[in-house]
């Protein structure tokens, strides 16, 4: 008599983790499609149908739920949910209170632009936003550190160099929100320095508030099963793609010094990311 077959649900679970495969694929085959229409938007003069802004609300709505089922293929689904949710949260309130305050990125104003706003005070696709920049800012860290990621202090060295991706990613994307799009307006300040209008502030909030996240979701993102430990350049594409995509918007407003900024940021980073997933 042989002893039951631990091994029953087998067939199951292999069939689950193929058609999250196929869903995997498949958004980021519509995100590769969201990606050239949102491209083509901005660097052409396009009359596309519809209202102004949605090519890039799809390519937002897509390059979150991708981050989403790249990351479940390594980690439980629910860890990441939760990790998103405090993401999207904390971002979200914390982006509300600077609008309210000026408290910490300096004062603006939200535009029209930015879209429908929840409680009448923070855009809908500001949490999107935050999801995007912290989760793969974090995968392209871990790319770039994989090399040194047995050290004691590793945990520490990816959560700071999250942070500092996160601020790159702002430094790009902020002469997109702000001059090419009109998603908000800043206002004037005292201090006189400033980066496309940006004053310095905001860039030195964005990574003061990425820490504040990265400590409370890292809990939920540790992967504890070995066996699923994969090198993943999602997360380098996706981030690499937003830069290009800000870069090329920005070329098209004559903003030549962010044009030169985006391309150093996204040479250097792809040659460390790749450098250190090869390792």
């Amino acid at each position: 008599m042989q002893p039951p077959n631990p091994s029953g649900n087998r067939p199951a679970g292999r069939l689950a983790e193929r058609m999250q495969a196929w869903f995997h694929w498949l958004l980021v085959a519509l995100l590769a499609a969201a990606f050239a229409l949102a491209l083509a938007a901005n660097s052409l003069t396009l009359n596309l149908p519809g209202k102004p802004g949605w090519p890039e609300a799809l390519l937002l709505l897509l390059a979150t739920a991708g981050t989403i089922t790249a990351l479940a293929r390594q980690l439980p689904l629910q860890n990441i949910l939760l990790a998103a949710f405090i993401i999207g949260l904390m971002g979200g309130a914390i982006h509300s209170l600077g609008a309210l305050t000026g408290i910490p990125f300096g004062p603006f104003l939200f535009g029209a632009e930015a879209g429908p706003q929840l409680f009448k005070t923070l855009p809908g696709a500001l949490p999107l936003i935050w999801i995007v920049a912290i989760l793969n800012s974090r995968g392209v860290a871990r790319l770039i550190l994989r090399p040194w990621r047995k050290i004691r202090t590793y945990g520490f060295w990816l959560i700071g160099l999250t942070a500092w991706l996160a601020m790159l990613f702002d430094l790009a994307f902020d002469p997109f929100a702000a001059r090419a799009k009109h998603y908000w307006l800043w206002l004037p300040t005292k201090f006189p320095v400033s980066w496309q209008g940006a004053p310095l502030v905001n860039f030195f909030g964005w990574a003061a508030v990425s820490l504040l996240i990265l400590a409370f979701i890292t809990p939920s993102l540790i992967n504890k099963n070995p066996a699923r430990r994969v090198v993943d350049y999602h997360p380098l594409a996706v981030w690499l793609g937003a830069i290009l995509l800000f870069g090329i918007a920005a070329a098209r407003h004559g903003m030549w010094p962010a044009v030169a900024l985006d391309g150093t940021m996204a040479v250097a980073t792809a040659i460390f990311a790749v450098r250190g997933g090869r390792w």
